[in-house]
């Protein structure tokens, strides 16, 4: 299957240049997957054996605290998904990745990702850059986490994933700032200048 721009492969291409071989090797190497809402791309106790690219959907990112559900992360369209932590050693997930709405991906295993480092012409960049854009985002958040207000945590949610406020219901985004879903109802009437 040829892949259709805006796409994996332009992604790609704003982070690394890519020939017409790279472009064939991508296309090779990466297979098409599809989850309805409430299907799991990974679970807690599996092993995560791909890394996936959202052309389509929403997915979650959670983990179970005493029966909770604690969102801390999102991978809307033209993002990757991954949890790294199981992938990289190939261990069982203590993570879910779950798609809340109808989501086309196209995902790659671990053994075809270390063949697209080696046969890309700049496979180890495109490796690299990405897993230093993810620390960085990644320890923007826990920052965040721990040095913000829910206020302010609410504010860095609309900043980071403007589109997502309407697609998502609200004890999500509870979850995700870290707060009950009461806390942020009264959060929102607040910004609107509303009374409890």
């Amino acid at each position: 299957m040829k892949l259709s721009e805006p796409s994996l492969l332009s992604v790609i291409r704003q982070i690394v240049p890519v020939s017409s071989a790279d472009e064939d090797c991508i296309n090779r190497l990466f297979e098409t997957h599809t989850l309805s809402a409430g299907d799991f791309f990974l679970r807690a106790g599996e092993v995560c054996r791909y890394v996936g690219f959202v052309e389509t959907g929403l997915l979650r990112y959670y983990v179970l605290d005493d029966g909770e559900e604690r969102t801390y992360d999102f991978s809307p369209e033209q993002t990757f998904t991954c949890n790294y932590e199981s992938f990289l050693p190939q261990q069982p997930s203590t993570r879910y990745i779950e798609a809340l709405e109808p989501t086309t991906l196209r995902r790659i295993s671990y053994d075809n990702l270390q063949l697209l480092y080696a046969q890309m012409e700049h496979g180890q960049a495109l490796g690299r850059l990405i897993a230093e854009q993810l620390f960085l985002v990644t320890l923007g958040k826990l920052t965040s986490f721990y040095r913000e207000t829910a206020d302010e945590r609410y504010d860095s949610f609309m900043r980071l994933f403007p589109n997502l406020v309407e697609r998502l219901p609200q004890y999500v985004i509870a979850s995700y700032i870290g707060i009950k879903p009461q806390s942020l109802s009264r959060l929102r009437a607040q910004r609107a200048g509303k009374q409890y």
